[in-house]
């Protein structure tokens, strides 16, 4: 509970308001629009590749064409996104301080019945010097993605093998549906 504490003075400490002329309700609508853009078209396409080569090929999906997509929309958006996970397959999908603090309190308020499809976090903190606005949405799990998040002993021995190919530390299994597998966390300088 003094780890908690000591987060969360930390986390106090680098909150600041909006600068003047920052509409936070906007920058939250705007941020909830840009988040729950990507995960549905990675969906499709993750789907897309499986019903044409199994599961083990839709690996790739998520190794290459998912950061692809929010380098992509980043672009597009003027916003920086990307996937976080307290158990990442992807090391670069670890999170930094502020991500890392959101998913473990993610994990306790679905620990204590909250819905996980429901959790989200919108803060502006300083970063590097700079205002900046940040969101997170919870990711989570899926029966789709229980084909390679979930466990490993109800997996496929070719999804196996091509985890422990592609990804050697691997943390990302052992997963259940409805289980917070990450969150999508995205940012933007005020």
């Amino acid at each position: 509970m003094r780890t908690r504490s000591m987060l969360l003075t930390v986390l106090v400490c680098a909150v600041v308001a909006p600068p003047a002329g920052a509409d936070e309700a906007a920058l939250l609508e705007e941020a909830r629009q840009v988040a729950a853009a990507m995960p549905p078209k990675l969906l499709s396409v993750l789907q897309e590749e499986i019903n044409r080569g199994g599961p083990e090929e839709a690996i790739a999906v998520c190794k290459e064409k998912a950061p692809a997509m929010a380098r992509a929309a980043s672009e597009e958006t003027g916003w920086a996104i990307r996937r976080v996970s307290l158990k990442n397959r992807n090391p670069n999908a670890v999170p930094d301080d502020f991500e890392r603090a959101v998913l473990e309190d993610f994990d306790r308020l679905a620990a204590a019945g909250a819905d996980p499809k429901t959790l989200e976090k919108a803060q502006t903190v300083v970063v590097d010097g700079v205002p900046t606005y940040r969101y997170m949405k919870a990711l989570p799990t899926q029966e789709l993605c229980l084909n390679c998040h979930g466990k490993p002993e109800e997996m496929s021995d070719a999804v196996v093998a091509r985890l422990e190919e592609l990804y050697p530390d691997d943390r990302g299994t052992g997963y259940e549906v409805g289980q917070i597998r990450g969150a999508i966390t995205i940012k933007k300088p005020l």
